[in-house]
C-alpha cells in the first residue's frame, strides 16, 4: 500500500520557528494496482493521442474496408543516456546507443576542467567528436555544464585566481568560448550545476553572479533552453539544501533579479526511491509551469542488479507519467573498463544487465511500432498512438495513398483525410 499526502494550507509560525500549522490534510491510500493504473491513465492522456483516418475515393465517397498501415518513425519524448569518449570509434557501443536513444548528454567532456585544463589552453576535440556522433544519430544533445558551483570540480587555475575581476573575466571568457563554438548545437545548457549545495562563484562574485551567467548565456545562444540542475531534490526528503521548497525559493530569487527561467533539472541519483515523494515533488515543481527533466537517472550500485532494475523501472514509469516531465536522461556512460558511475545497462559485450532489460522493455512499451486495420462503414479507422512522427499508407483494390503526419500533445483527436488515387 502506498499513500499520497494532500495538504491544502501550510504555514510556519515565524521565519525561525519549527512549529507548522496545517489547515487541512488528507492521506489517500493507493494499492500498487491503483497506483500503476493511474500512471497508465496519465500516459494515455499526455504521451498518446487519438487519431482518426478518413479514407475517400477520387470522387470524395467514403471507402469501406480500405487497409490502413501506420508505422512510427520517431518518438516525441526525449529519452537518452550519458555518453563519454569511450563511445568514439566503438561501433558496437554506437550501434547499441543508436538503436535505443534519441537524446544524449556528455558525462565530463564539456565541463570547464575538461575543455580548458590550463588558462588559455582550450581543447574541444573530444566534445566536437561526441557532438558529431550525436548529430549523426539524429539525437538531441544537452549541454552539461557551463559552471559547477562545487569547488572540487572547478579548474585548479580558476580556484587560484586572486581577484574578483580576474574571476569575472575568466567566467565571461568561458561562456563566450563555449557558447559561440556550439551556438544552436545543444538544446539545453545546465548554466549552474548544484548551486543549491555549493556556492564557489557566488561566494566570490556576489549573489548576482548566477543572474549574470544566465543573461550572458541567453545572449550567446538565444535558442537554447537554460537550466539549473541539482541533486537530492527528488531522491531524498532529508536534504534541506535541495528540497522542493528551497529549489522554488532559489528560482524565485533569481526570477526577481531578472532571470528568465526555462528549465528545471533534477539529477535523480537514487538509492531506494520513495515514489509517492517523487510524485509530490514533481507536482510541486510542476506548478511553476517550467519544463522538468530528470537529467542523470541511476540507482546506487550498493544494491544488487535486480533491485537496481526494479527501482529504475519505478522511477522511469513515474517520470514518464508526469505531465511536467519533458525528458529523461540516464547516467549510464560506460568507461573503458565497462564500468559506469553507479549503474550500467549492459556488460562490456553489450549484453543487457537487468537494468538494460527494463530500459528495452519500456522503450518498446512507450512507442507505437505499427498499427494495422481497415476502415469501418463510415470510411474511418481510429486508433491511439504515442506522440511522434508517423508514416501512413492506405490501399484499396488497385488504389493507394501514402503520407506522413505528426502527433504533438493535444487533447483533441487528430483527424487525417486521405483520398485514394487510382
Amino acid at each position: 500500500m502506498q499513500f499520497y499526502l494532500s495538504v491544502r494550507s501550510l504555514q510556519a509560525a515565524t521565519a525561525n520557528a519549527s512549529m507548522v500549522s496545517i489547515r487541512s490534510a488528507s492521506l489517500q491510500p493507493f494499492s500498487p494496482e491503483q497506483w500503476s493504473q493511474h500512471r497508465e491513465d496519465r500516459i494515455q492522456l499526455i504521451r498518446k493521442r487519438f487519431v482518426n483516418v478518413h479514407v475517400s475515393d477520387i470522387s470524395g465517397g467514403r471507402v469501406v474496408g480500405a487497409k490502413v498501415a501506420v508505422r512510427q518513425m520517431s518518438r516525441d519524448f526525449p529519452f537518452g543516456s550519458a555518453i563519454s569518449k569511450t563511445i568514439l570509434g566503438n561501433k558496437p557501443y554506437q550501434d547499441w546507443f543508436r538503436k535505443r536513444f534519441n537524446a544524449a548528454v556528455f558525462e565530463n567532456e564539456l565541463k570547464w576542467y575538461a575543455t580548458e585544463p590550463a588558462p588559455g589552453k582550450e581543447d574541444y576535440a573530444l566534445a566536437d567528436q561526441l557532438l558529431q556522433f550525436v548529430q549523426s544519430s539524429d539525437a538531441v544533445a544537452r549541454g552539461h555544464n557551463i559552471f559547477w558551483e562545487d569547488p572540487k570540480y572547478t579548474p585548479w587555475w580558476v580556484k587560484n585566481l586572486t581577484s574578483a575581476d580576474q574571476l569575472r573575466a575568466a567566467v565571461a571568457g568561458r561562456i563566450e568560448s563555449l557558447l559561440s563554438r556550439y551556438k544552436g548545437d545543444f538544446v539545453h545548457w545546465d548554466v549552474s550545476n548544484e548551486m543549491l549545495h555549493f556556492d564557489f562563484y557566488e561566494s566570490r562574485l556576489g549573489r548576482n553572479a548566477t543572474t549574470d551567467f544566465f543573461r550572458t548565456a541567453k545572449r550567446a545562444d538565444p535558442l537554447a533552453t537554460l537550466f539549473l540542475n541539482d541533486f537530492n531534490v527528488v531522491e531524498v526528503c532529508d536534504d534541506l539544501s535541495s528540497s522542493a521548497d528551497s529549489y522554488v525559493s532559489r528560482l524565485r530569487q533569481l526570477a526577481d533579479a531578472g532571470v528568465t527561467f526555462e528549465g528545471i533539472g533534477l539529477e535523480a541519483h537514487f538509492g531506494k526511491p520513495n515514489i509517492p515523494y517523487v510524485r509530490a515533488v514533481l507536482d510541486k515543481l510542476g506548478t511553476l509551469r517550467l519544463p522538468i527533466w530528470l537529467t542523470e537517472v541511476d540507482i546506487s550500485n550498493a544494491l544488487d542488479p535486480k533491485t537496481q532494475a526494479a527501482y529504475l523501472e519505478e522511477v522511469l514509469r513515474e517520470g514518464f507519467a508526469h505531465p511536467s516531465v519533458d525528458g529523461i536522461m540516464l547516467w549510464t556512460a560506460m568507461d573503458a573498463s565497462a564500468a559506469c558511475y553507479q549503474m550500467c545497462l549492459t556488460d562490456g559485450n553489450f549484453t543487457n544487465l537487468p537494468a538494460g532489460d527494463v530500459v528495452d522493455r519500456l522503450l518498446g512499451e512507450w512507442q507505437t511500432r505499427e498499427v494495422l486495420g481497415a476502415t469501418n462503414d463510415r470510411g474511418s479507422f481510429n486508433f491511439s498512438a504515442f506522440l511522434g512522427e508517423y508514416k501512413l499508407s492506405v490501399t484499396y483494390l488497385n488504389s493507394s495513398a501514402e503520407g506522413t503526419f505528426s502527433l504533438a500533445r493535444s487533447d483533441d483527436t487528430k483527424h487525417i483525410t486521405i483520398r485514394l488515387q487510382p
